[in-house]
């Protein structure tokens, strides 16, 4: 007997069919839609996850396999998931480590995958993410450049963000805002002990105590949440562990967890973070001793080993990054780099003082890694120390990291990374300190969160993906010495873009655009990165030279600059 449940909502990233353990299915969904089979084993067990692993080999009419993992639901039940990028028709056989177990190993059916109709959401319309051509920058899967704007909600799917209500509030402010991605760890989040209450949703926590068995029901509601997420047209972007869970799980079961996580979440589209922290150690370890030292190294390793695994297990090929940890200057959050897609950044959160670390972080990885991009993934929380880290010097690491090369940029706040609640603040983290008090409910509307929304906005008008990291085209220009002067990127003969930190006082020597081409005229406008609104159309004047002295904006704050080829 089949039976057909209804889909989520109009745009839902999900279509639900499941079906007894004898049945043949006929399974149809549309392009980047994900559908799911579901059956019954037939034995009885104590354990069903811990003795069985279930997967669907998958093919096309053309041969190319796709071995997908299936993940355990509660009671005998298994499903798996998939989706496709491209219309056709895809046969599937299930294969169980225990092959006498009729209801799962030997399913067949097929999946019959049709192009879909016109869709506002981009994640159907234009599909997950991967790297574009030129490894510069991401795209969806149909080519279409996607601005990484992240939101850090490291505690979003526990309790201390109540869903629905509260999550979709803050949801709905982020893609009013313009962001493009919300990050957040799933099971095991950053800053407390293993299974403190702070850690579960209202399932409990994503493992049984000791990290005996998955918690299906705590997955349950998880999948409500990252559904959402995409339902809204933004990507998730899941973080599978804290870094100073591994010692403790052990590296074994730590690749079981992310074969459940690619079970669950990679047929949508999801990019994996393998580790929140990769290279932080728990905080029992003495500062500097060769104890940390080396916990830190064994932590490292195994978490190479985890990426490997996850890369080995995904039949999606999802991008995968790592979250480095508090020194992002090491550059080698895991030992064998070539398993990450893109570089995470995370300098550090001290204000100002941050800021030549951010750009000397970002400069290195562009050097050491050219084949990737490099971006912040984790830097200066606004409000983070006590108020600190406010929307000036959000816009300044926007604007300045990525016309430095960065293809987006990862905001946060001190709010919303743990959720304070105003009757219950998180509270002090293993080090013994509370980071902040200031409820969610205030900090998801500080300034930086507009501010960095509309620095997507602005270059989404342009051909921002193009742009090369050009300072040598303004002078004076940002130098390590001082940070403070104009920021520049553009495309040869056809655009540039300028970030002017302090703006331009008239008391001062206007700065000059050098080296501009002969025969390219160019128009200029002034645009206020704190409001998003455009000066007049200004026309550049070349000189023999070909250089031209900017005009004055009409007021003394920070600016966006952009000349565009008529």
């Amino acid at each position: 007997m089949l039976s057909l449940a209804l889909r989520w909502t109009a745009v839902s990233a999900l279509l639900f069919i499941a079906a007894t353990a004898s049945a043949a299915l006929d399974l149809k969904t549309t392009v980047h839609t994900v559908v799911e089979w579901s059956a019954t084993g037939t034995r009885p067990r104590s354990d069903p996850w811990g003795e069985l692993e279930v997967d669907a080999i998958v093919r096309n009419a053309a041969g190319r396999e796709w071995r997908v993992p299936a993940f355990w639901s509660g009671g005998s039940t298994w499903r798996f998931r998939f989706s496709s990028a491209t219309p056709g028709e895809f046969r599937f056989e299930t294969v169980c480590s225990d092959a006498t177990d009729s209801g799962l190993h030997g399913q067949r059916g097929t999946i019959t995958v049709t192009a879909a109709a016109a869709e506002k959401n981009p994640l159907l319309r234009h599909g997950p993410l991967r790297l574009s051509d030129d490894r510069r920058h991401f795209a969806h899967a149909d080519g279409t450049p996607f601005f990484w704007l992240a939101d850090s909600w490291w505690f979003g799917m526990t309790s201390r963000l109540r869903f629905p209500g509260e999550f979709r509030t803050l949801l709905d402010d982020r893609v009013a805002k313009g962001f493009s991605v919300i990050q957040f760890a799933i099971a095991f989040p950053c800053d407390i002990a293993p299974f403190d209450p702070r850690g579960a949703n209202e399932a409990g926590h994503a493992w049984t105590a000791g990290f005996g068995s998955i918690n299906p029901a705590y997955f349950d509601l998880a999948d409500q949440r990252v559904r959402t997420i995409v339902d809204a047209g933004l990507v998730p972007n899941i973080v599978g562990a804290w870094g100073y869970y591994l010692p403790r799980m052990g590296v074994e079961k730590m690749k079981r967890h992310w074969r459940y996580l690619v079970a669950r979440y990679g047929a949508w589209p999801v990019v994996w973070t393998v580790a929140g922290e990769s290279t932080l150690v728990y905080y029992d370890f003495k500062a500097g001793s060769p104890e940390q030292a080396a916990a830190r190294t064994a932590q490292v390793q195994g978490w190479s080993e985890v990426a490997k695994q996850l890369r080995a297990t995904d039949p999606f090929h999802r991008l995968v990054t790592v979250h480095p940890g508090p020194n992002s200057g090491m550059m080698r959050p895991l030992t064998d780099m070539s398993q990450l897609d893109f570089v995470f950044l995370q300098p550090g959160h001290s204000d100002w003082e941050t800021l030549p670390v951010a750009l000397e972080h970002l400069a290195r990885a562009r050097r050491e890694f050219p084949d990737r991009p490099s971006l912040m993934g984790e830097v200066c929380f606004e409000g983070m120390h006590g108020g600190g880290s406010g929307p000036k010097i959000q816009r300044f690491l926007f604007w300045s990291t990525v016309l430095s090369g960065a293809p987006g940029f990862s905001y946060g706040t001190d709010t919303t990374w743990q959720f304070n609640r105003r009757d219950e603040p998180f509270g002090a983290s293993p080090h013994g300190m509370a980071w902040g008090n200031i409820p969610w409910e205030e900090g998801y509307r500080w300034a930086g969160s507009t501010h960095v929304g509309l620095g997507r906005k602005i270059l989404t008008d342009i051909e921002w993906w193009r742009l090369e990291p050009h300072r040598e085209w303004i002078t004076p220009n940002a130098t390590p010495a001082d940070l403070m002067k104009p920021y520049c990127a553009g495309i040869p003969g056809r655009l540039r873009v300028v970030f002017l930190p302090k703006g331009q006082a008239r008391w001062v020597q206007p700065f000059t655009m050098r080296g501009l081409e002969q025969g390219v005229r160019y128009t200029a406008r002034y645009v206020d990165p704190i409001t998003g609104r455009s000066e007049k159309p200004i026309p550049v004047e070349r000189d023999a030279n070909g250089e031209w002295r900017l005009t004055y904006p009409p007021i003394l704050q920070d600016w966006v600059l952009i000349m565009e080829a008529k």
